[in-house]
């Protein structure tokens, strides 16, 4: 059967697959700046004798395998390589060896586990019919997001394929287990940024100034009514402001207070309402106190929605490969993902790859210092989305 042919691959690949893990983990690179990273891939996509390689969004690649009969049907398989700025704390041989960048979420995990994937596939191409389409995408961290760039570059273009398959690790479940879920499962994501504008001057005469501080922290109060009141609850809504900045001092009172945030929903006319909501609850209490108001919202990533019959197929396929005891359902996550971007434009399935193991301590959140991973999970990851792909394929 090809699902033992596939298993006995990905066991036999794991190791390389845990020794380009952990080039990458060592070697990070931020978001559009993956030059390395990108090499590499390409490097080792052509050492396994793939040459249909095209260059996207100048740091991402687009990759086919064709099977027989290639055109019967196309499926992409999809990974990001970018990396955080933040400081790695963990002290392990793999550990980052650029100064303030880290792999913190696992994209490093996700790359190699794709060329895993590729691997596996590229050596079976003569089993299945069909096209396989491999997705190596820069900066998914920040807006606005590499996957719409490579959709900009036509991307889904030349074959378009009739679904598309990421995966993402999840240090909530445990490492041999994957998660899924049909329908919506991740929220949008839009950035505020806030300039709230009065008079400063010394903190002991008041009558004198317009006080942009407590001005904006009324406004931030206020704006808790976007989802208290004015959201439906069968909507689920988060906004958060996680800097706010006051230049002044015990006893000075600056000319103005710099805030950023962000919004996250589930449903696309809601979050075009809450927007115009936020604008004019924003310029009511501001103006309202004497102040001036600089209300920028960035629209980010959209809400990311499972296809129910693609994300079906495979967490059926996912049963058959691991056993249906390691197989989940998964809860809605308010956490934004430009895969999005992809599932608004053909057929998609994002799900969750377990990679927690508290015997080993390895328990820690995404975009943490401390993250990593079990790598008995990529065994997992390369193999059961080569299963996936080509139990895609096979369908009529």
């Amino acid at each position: 059967m090809l699902k033992d042919k596939i298993k006995s691959l990905a066991k036999a690949y794991k190791e390389e697959v845990i020794a380009n893990r952990r080039h990458l983990h060592a070697n990070p690179e931020l978001s559009f700046e993956e030059f390395n990273t990108a090499t590499f891939v390409e490097t080792k996509l052509r050492e396994m004798g793939i040459t249909s390689i095209d260059k996207k969004a100048n740091t991402g690649w687009s990759a086919l395998i064709e099977g027989k009969n290639p055109t019967k049907r196309v499926v992409a398989l999809r990974a990001d390589m970018d990396a955080l700025p933040i400081i790695e704390a963990n002290d392990v041989s793999y550990k980052s060896q650029n100064p303030g960048v880290m792999h913190a979420c696992g994209h490093d995990a996700h790359t190699a586990s794709l060329l895993g994937t590729a691997k596996i596939l590229n050596e079976l191409k003569d089993q299945f019919e069909g096209t396989i389409k491999l997705i190596f995408q820069p900066g998914e961290e920040v807006a606005p997001g590499g996957a719409s760039l490579m959709i900009a570059d036509k991307v889904l273009e030349n074959p378009r394929p009739n679904g598309i398959i990421g995966q993402h690790v999840m240090p909530f479940i445990e490492v041999g287990k994957v998660g899924f879920r049909p329908g919506i499962y991740m929220a949008s994501a839009d950035e505020i940024y806030v300039t709230v504008k009065g008079k400063g001057g010394h903190a002991a005469m008041p009558e004198t100034l317009i006080d942009p501080v407590l001005i904006a922290s009324h406004m931030i109060v206020a704006l808790q009514q976007v989802v208290s009141r004015a959201a439906s609850p069968k909507i689920p809504s988060v906004l958060s402001f996680g800097r706010v900045e006051a230049l002044g001092a015990t006893n000075v009172i600056p000319n103005e207070v710099k805030i950023q945030g962000t919004f996250r929903t589930l449903d696309e006319d809601w979050r075009a309402k809450a927007h115009e909501k936020m604008l004019s609850i924003a310029k009511g209490i501001v103006e309202g106190m004497g102040g001036e108001v600089d209300f920028d919202i960035r629209k980010g990533y959209p809400f990311l929605k499972n296809d129910p019959e693609l994300t079906e197929r495979s967490h059926q396929a996912a049963i058959a490969y691991l056993g249906e005891e390691n197989v989940l359902d998964l809860d809605i996550w308010m956490a934004a993902e430009d895969f999005a971007f992809y599932s608004q434009e053909v057929e998609g399935c994002f799900y969750r790859l377990g990679t927690r193991n508290e015997a080993k301590g390895i328990t820690s959140g995404v975009h943490t210092p401390t993250f990593d991973i079990d790598e008995d999970a990529l065994e997992v990851g390369a193999g059961l989305m080569a299963f996936l792909a080509v139990s895609e394929l096979e369908k009529a």
